[in-house]
């Protein structure tokens, strides 16, 4: 009969202590640390935000960027025109504003091979001016319009989120009802006076634009607070003395952080189609200043005549709001614990070597007794019949005479 025994060296441990792969991988990080890894390792997530940020820098430091004043022209110095406020040049020679003798027929002079950014690489407008100055310009008017309305919003909806769901009572049915009307007013509709009034200043467009789209964070904050308010750890601080502003902020608020990321991130992609929808209607953005929708709104009759005056508006447009929702999906899926990251080869290769194993064992051949050999084959060939112990010789190795492992020879 061949048996089994386990070596000492081979012996198994406690199968109670593995871990999975995925726990094996994630051993020992901390929570930012797994919310950042998983970030990272979204590819999609990861080349949108390589993408708008190499969009930022080329905005902002190609026609350069304009600081305060109300961005509307007056006369220079030398007795040409000017942007009101404090200018910061930039590395393109070439304004947004002036007319310039037309080269080319008008059409792009960018060439891909061999690579030439040419005189006027996005073309010009019937007027001369330069496209590509107008699209960097817009560009930079959208990308204000959607951080300040990022940080617009998600200052009043946590702050209002955080206040209803917390304290409850008469304060959450007040700032309910305040988002109730805020919700039921059309955004297009409160963006045009204000982009009337204010549309010459980005800024000030931004953040009035802003205070229209928090309603819908605030009540994503409310729903969180109100299920982690009445949990253990709120409870402890509550119990140890820690007062109301230090539990929103210190103890509930970073538990929401997720919700609170992706939702501000889809606001911002949502500002930049808000923003080129109202300049394409007018009520944005206006001239003398320049908006990517305004672009696409002034040179609408040239469809036909000349297209790339609405590629490259229409496409930075397209650019910004996808990365911006790229960007969120990724920031979901890194703040989701649901989420299981997949597992590369050589990471689980590294892992299961790294878990306890039970190899085992070595086989041996053990020497059996007739008595036992018998015993199998009188399972298989009839009822079991009394051994004859007279035919079956004991191999005791301490030389007993009796029956199997009885020295005295009794039954």
């Amino acid at each position: 009969m061949t048996a089994t025994i386990p070596t000492d060296a081979d012996a198994p441990q406690d199968r109670g202590s593995e871990q999975s792969i995925e726990q094996k991988a994630v051993a020992g990080l901390s929570q930012g640390a797994l919310v950042r890894r998983r970030f990272v390792r979204h590819r999609f997530a990861m080349i949108a935000l390589v993408v708008l940020i190499l969009v930022i820098l080329l905005a902002f430091t190609s026609v350069g960027t304009v600081v305060g004043g109300t961005g509307k022209l007056q006369a220079a110095p030398d007795g040409g025109l000017e942007v009101n406020g404090w200018r910061i040049p930039g590395w393109w020679p070439l304004n947004w504003w002036s007319a310039y003798p037309i080269v080319n027929n008008g059409m792009p002079t960018i060439t891909l091979w061999p690579f030439s950014l040419g005189e006027h690489p996005f073309g010009q407008d019937t007027l001369g001016k330069d496209v590509f100055a107008q699209v960097m310009r817009g560009t930079q008017q959208s990308i204000t319009v959607m951080f300040l309305v990022g940080i617009t919003s998600l200052i009043l909806g946590v702050l209002l989120g955080a206040v209803s769901g917390y304290f409850r009572g008469w304060s959450d049915a007040l700032i309910m009802r305040f988002t109730d009307v805020i919700i039921i007013i059309p955004i297009i509709v409160i963006g045009s006076i204000f982009g009337r009034i204010f549309g010459g200043n980005a800024f000030v467009f931004g953040i009035f634009l802003g205070i229209l789209s928090w309603t819908g964070l605030a009540r994503l904050v409310r729903g969180d607070f109100l299920s982690l308010r009445e949990r253990e750890f709120v409870d402890a601080a509550r119990v140890a003395g820690a007062s109301d502003s230090r539990i929103i902020f210190r103890h509930i608020l970073p538990n929401a952080v997720g919700v609170i990321i992706v939702n501000t991130t889809l606001l911002m992609s949502a500002a930049v189609l808000t923003e080129a929808a109202l300049s394409f209607l007018g009520f944005g953005i206006t001239p003398p200043d320049v908006s990517l929708g305004q672009i696409i709104s002034e040179y609408r009759e040239a469809f036909r005549t000349r297209p790339w005056l609405f590629w490259w508006p229409g496409l930075f447009i397209v650019t910004l709001a996808l990365c911006i929702n790229f960007i969120g999906d990724g920031l979901r899926d890194a703040f989701d614990p649901r989420q299981q990251s997949k597992v590369s080869q050589r990471r689980a290769n590294r892992a299961v070597a790294a878990i306890p194993s039970i190899q085992g064992v070595q086989m041996v051949d053990v020497p059996t007794s007739g008595y036992d050999e018998e015993r199998e084959t009188d399972s298989f060939s009839g009822p079991p019949q009394a051994p004859t112990y007279s035919e079956h010789p004991l191999n005791d190795s301490d030389g007993g005479s009796g029956p199997r492992g009885d020295k005295d020879g009794q039954p």
